[in-house]
């Protein structure tokens, strides 16, 4: 009697196992270094006793003010470049065209003198911002 021999066919299965290990290393990364990602432009903001703004309203317009008096807006191709005044008050005209409920801050760095401050503010009431408010540190 002769006996017939079993063939075996070949599995085909992916091994998602090294798959699932870089997305947890991704993931990882990502969790450690979205904490330290600054939005815009570097600045030591004041302290103060605040409340913080409510996070389900949309992101705010942030118009940055570095200590050496350089403008910046977070809305547009280049956050990181500095705008001319001109141009500040042009983007903000643009803003309120396409999103009338958006809110406007100001970011300036706490060494800033005042002036410039209100020069920001002067400038995005002339781009039609209804009303800016000053971003601050938490106090410590």
């Amino acid at each position: 009697m002769a006996r017939r021999r079993k063939t075996h066919r070949p599995m085909a299965a992916i091994n998602v196992v090294p798959f699932i290990d870089v997305m947890l290393v991704l993931l990882i990364i990502f969790m450690i270094t979205a904490p330290l990602i600054n939005q815009g432009v570097q600045v030591e903001l004041p302290s103060a006793d605040a409340q913080p703004l409510d996070p389900n309203m949309a992101e705010p317009v942030v118009v940055s003010v570095d200590a050496s008096g350089r403008l910046y807006i977070s809305v547009g191709e280049h956050p990181r470049e500095p705008v001319t005044d001109e141009e500040l008050t042009r983007r903000i005209a643009v803003i309120i065209a396409s999103r009338p409920k958006a809110a406007f801050l100001i970011r300036a760095d706490r060494r800033v003198p005042y002036e410039q401050v209100v020069r920001a503010m002067t400038l995005m009431q002339q781009g039609g911002a209804p009303s800016v408010g000053l971003s601050t540190a938490p106090l410590e």
